[in-house]
This record gives structure tokens, C-alpha cells and sequence, in this order.
């Protein structure tokens, strides 16, 4: 996956970049329920070191397989599969840090066993979900991903010298870009459908404990970071990752497209996420300021899910 990408002279740090885009997304779609689930939290400090370890190495096992097998790395080595799937698991550990900080889960003052149990056991999760999402949530084709370095280079050995060849490309191209502009959704589509998303996502842990604990526990800066951070997902998501269904997004990517893209989504994030809290009830007997933070804590799963799901809910073959 990863290394694949740096290691290759093929490809460029900005592809490269795109994939850890696409792993982070992939990563927290398939784990963010859990980074939200007190007993993932408890039982990270509550298991014996050896237990953890056990887990460590059966996930590894997993990541080896999946990436083998289903990663898009039939051609690769078992030493490449095997950095990969040590990345994935890295990137996990940061992914899992970083989101449990926000959240308030560990702080300067937890003990360093306890936050190193919580941090393991939710990066597990995490990275499984940035082995599928940087082999799965790609643009579609085997071009994007992890050797397409290596398919672009025989693609290119095979057109040396076709000129006629490269020319009929280039209109393709064009065309291809024309037609996917002629083709992307309206904007009461787009909203519509970002709202679903949303909904999908957020609606797993809304009627759960969970976002009233980590709302009444977060400071404002660290309830400003959360705003941020699904600010920063749902723009990578839609515009820089070359994420799956994305091409009507990207064909024509201004600063102040990709700034009204952004505001919209987590406009719809924020306002999905309040009425979804509304409906379970979750805004009786609570201040605004715990209100504004119950949302702001969810609007990070419905986020993701307004993104994703706005480009795979409207994926056209």
C-alpha cells in the first residue's frame, strides 16, 4: 500500500498523499463507532499486556492476508506486503491517538499503561480500515492502486512513439471530462444525498452515551479541534484523495469550489446531527453549551458520512 507508493520512483509524493487520504477515510469509516464506545475504552486498560499483544499479532496476520490477497498486491513481494501491513498498523496508532485526545479519552495526565491500552485497541481497528480504504476507495481502476506506478509505467512503454495514439488519449480525456461534467448531480441531489450519508454514519452512535460523555468532558479547544478535524476529512475526501466517485468533483477544482464544498458538507454534517440528537432526545435537560458540543462530537461521523457517501451513494460506472 503505503510504502509501495514511496518506494516507487513512479509515483509522486502527491499520489502518495492521496492514498494516505484515502486509508485515513477508509480507517475511520470502519472504526469510528468503536473510538466512540466506552467499552473498547475500558477494556483497553482493563486487558492483560498479553492479551493486547495477542491482538497486535492477530491483526497484523489479518493485514497480511488482505493485503495479499485482496489488496491490490498480487504482484507484490512478501516483504512489501508485510511493510505495508506495518504501516497500516502505524498509521493506525496515529489515527487512534490522535482521535482519542480530541475526544478526551487521554490527556497529559492518564496514566502512560492505561493510554497505551486504549491506543492499541482502537488502532487495531483503525488500521484494517486504512487496508481497505487505500485498496478500495480508490478512482476504480487498477491504475489507482498501490502499483500504479508500475501499470502506468507499461502503459507508457507500450504508447512510446504512438503519437496518434497519445493524441486520441488526450481527446478522451477531454471528452471523459466533459461528460463527467455534463453528468455530475444537481446541487439538490448533492444535498440529498450528503444528508443520507450523514444519517448512514452518525446514526450509529447517536442514540449512544458515548457523545453526551465526550461532550460534557471536552474543553472548547478540544471541541474546536473536532470541528476542525471533520472540516479537514470532509475536503480531503471530496477533492484531494481521488476518492471513488470524486472525478465530477475534481474535474473542476477551484479554492472557492472546494471552499463552498467544504462549508456545505459540514453544514449538512451539523445540521443532520442536531436533528438526529433532537430526535433521541438528547438535548433535554442540557445546557446550549453541552447542546452545541453534543453536536459538534457527532458532526464528525456525519462528516464522513456526508462526504463518503455523497461521492459512493452517487458513483456512476
Amino acid at each position: 500500500m503505503l510504502s509501495a507508493s514511496f518506494h516507487s520512483s513512479n509515483l509522486s509524493i502527491a499520489q502518495s498523499l492521496r492514498e494516505y487520504g484515502r486509508g485515513i477515510a477508509g480507517g475511520l469509516l470502519v472504526s469510528l463507532p468503536l473510538l466512540y464506545t466506552q467499552e473498547v475504552w475500558h477494556a483497553g486498560f482493563s486487558w492483560h499486556p498479553a492479551r493486547l499483544i495477542l491482538y497486535v499479532v492477530a491483526t497484523f496476520v489479518l493485514l497480511l492476508g488482505y493485503n495479499r490477497y485482496a489488496g491490490l498486491h498480487s504482484d507484490a513481494s512478501f516483504a512489501e506486503v508485510a511493510i505495508d501491513s506495518v504501516e497500516e498498523m502505524g498509521l493506525g496508532v496515529l489515527i487512534a491517538a490522535l482521535i482519542l485526545w480530541l475526544i478526551g479519552r487521554i490527556t497529559l495526565d492518564s496514566e502512560i499503561g492505561e493510554a497505551i491500552g486504549q491506543i492499541v485497541m482502537e488502532a487495531m481497528q483503525v488500521a484494517v480500515g486504512v487496508s481497505i480504504g487505500t485498496a478500495q476507495l480508490g478512482g476504480g481502476s487498477p491504475q489507482d492502486g498501490p502499483h500504479a506506478g508500475r501499470n502506468e509505467k507499461q502503459e507508457k512503454g507500450q504508447e512510446n512513439g504512438q503519437e496518434k495514439g497519445e493524441k486520441r488519449g488526450r481527446t478522451s480525456e477531454a471528452e471523459m471530462l466533459s461528460r463527467q461534467r455534463q453528468d455530475a448531480p444537481g446541487f439538490r441531489a448533492q444535498v440529498v444525498i450528503a444528508t443520507c450519508g450523514a444519517v448512514l454514519i452518525a446514526g450509529n452512535v447517536a442514540p449512544t452515551d458515548e457523545i453526551t460523555i465526550i461532550a460534557i468532558a471536552s474543553s472548547p479547544w478540544r471541541i474546536l479541534g473536532l470541528a476542525a478535524l471533520s472540516i479537514a476529512i470532509a475536503t480531503s475526501i471530496l477533492y484531494f484523495s481521488e476518492f471513488r466517485g470524486s472525478k465530477h468533483l475534481t474535474s473542476d477544482r477551484t479554492w472557492l469550489n472546494i471552499t463552498t464544498g467544504a462549508v456545505l458538507t459540514y453544514a449538512i454534517a451539523l445540521a443532520t446531527s442536531a436533528t438526529i440528537l433532537w430526535f433521541f432526545d438528547r438535548f433535554e435537560h442540557n445546557a446550549i453549551g453541552i447542546c452545541i458540543a453534543q453536536t459538534v462530537v457527532l458532526a464528525v461521523a456525519a462528516s464522513l458520512g456526508a462526504s463518503a457517501g455523497r461521492l459512493l451513494l452517487l458513483q456512476r460506472e
